[in-house]
C-alpha cells in the first residue's frame, strides 16, 4: 500500500561539512514555507548525548540506545531553529567543535543510522520538506524529484568555519580546520555505511565562489521546475 506522506514534495541538500547546506536549507524552507530537516543535527544530539553520558565513541550498542530514546525537540521561532535535548536548549551547543567531530564518527555507526532513519522520514509532511545531511538524497529520501549536492572546495570551507568559530568568540587555528576538514571528508566519503557521494541523480552545485543568496536563488528555480505545482 503506497504512503500518502510520499506524494510530498521533498528537495534533498547533500554535502561535505561547511559547503553551506544548513544555511542554504534553512533560507530555502523558510522560502517555499516549507518544513525543514537538519539531519546532522540528530547525529550531533547522539554524540551531545554520548559526551554527557560518558559513552564511548566505541560502544556501538549504547549509542544505538542514545539514537532510539533520543530525546529531541526542534522549534522554528522567530525565523530560527531552536533544538532542545532533554528539555535543554542545544541549538549551540551542539555545533561545538568536539560535537562536530564527535558526530561524523557516531554517523558512521550502521545501527545509529539505522535508529534514526524512521525519525528522519517522519518529517516528510506538507506543504513540503527540505533535508539536508550527507545521505538524504541517496538513502533517506531516494524518490526526491529534487536532490542537491552542495560543495565547495576544502580551503573556502575552512575559512568558512574559522568565521563561524571566531564570531562565537572561541580560539581556532585556520590551519588546523583546514586538516580536519580534510579528515572528516575521508572519514565521510570512505566509511562503510551509507558514504558521503551525490545521489546519480543529483545536482552538483559548487558554491566557493557563490554567496548564500545566489545559491538559494538557483535552488529556487529548479524547484520551480521539478514541483511546478507546489
Amino acid at each position: 500500500m503506497k504512503n500518502p506522506a510520499d506524494a510530498i514534495p521533498v528537495i534533498t541538500i547533500d554535502g561535505p561539512v561547511g559547503s553551506g547546506k544548513g544555511t542554504i536549507a534553512a533560507r530555502l524552507a523558510e522560502r517555499l514555507g516549507w518544513h525543514l530537516l537538519d539531519s546532522g543535527a540528530l547525529y550531533r544530539l547522539v554524540a551531545l548525548s554520548a559526551m554527557d553520558g560518558g559513552v564511548a565513541a566505541e560502544d556501538e550498542a549504547a549509542l544505538e540506545r542514545l539514537a532510539a530514546e533520543l530525546d529531541a525537540v526542534f522549534r522554528f521561532e522567530q525565523g530560527a531553529l531552536r533544538i532542545f535535548l532533554q528539555g535543554r536548549e542545544v541549538t549551540g551547543a551542539i555545533r561545538e567543535e568536539a560535537v562536530s567531530t564527535l558526530a561524523s564518527r557516531v554517523a558512521s555507526v550502521g545501527a545509529v543510522r539505522d535508529a534514526l532513519e524512521k525519525r528522519q522520514r517522519a518529517f516528510r509532511q506538507a506543504p513540503g520538506l527540505v533535508a539536508d545531511g550527507r545521505d538524504m538524497g541517496t538513502v533517506i529520501f531516494p524518490d526526491a524529484k529534487l536532490k542537491i549536492f552542495l560543495t565547495a572546495n576544502v580551503q573556502a570551507r575552512a575559512e568558512r568555519r574559522y568565521k563561524q568559530l571566531k564570531e562565537k568568540g572561541e580560539s581556532v587555528n585556520l590551519s588546523r580546520l583546514f586538516g580536519d576538514l580534510e579528515a572528516r571528508d575521508r572519514r565521510d566519503t570512505q566509511r562503510d555505511v551509507a558514504p558521503l557521494k551525490p545521489a546519480p541523480d543529483a545536482v552538483t552545485i559548487d558554491s566557493t565562489a557563490m554567496s548564500i543568496e545566489e545559491v538559494v536563488h538557483a535552488v529556487v528555480k529548479l524547484a520551480e521546475e521539478r514541483y511546478p505545482s507546489s
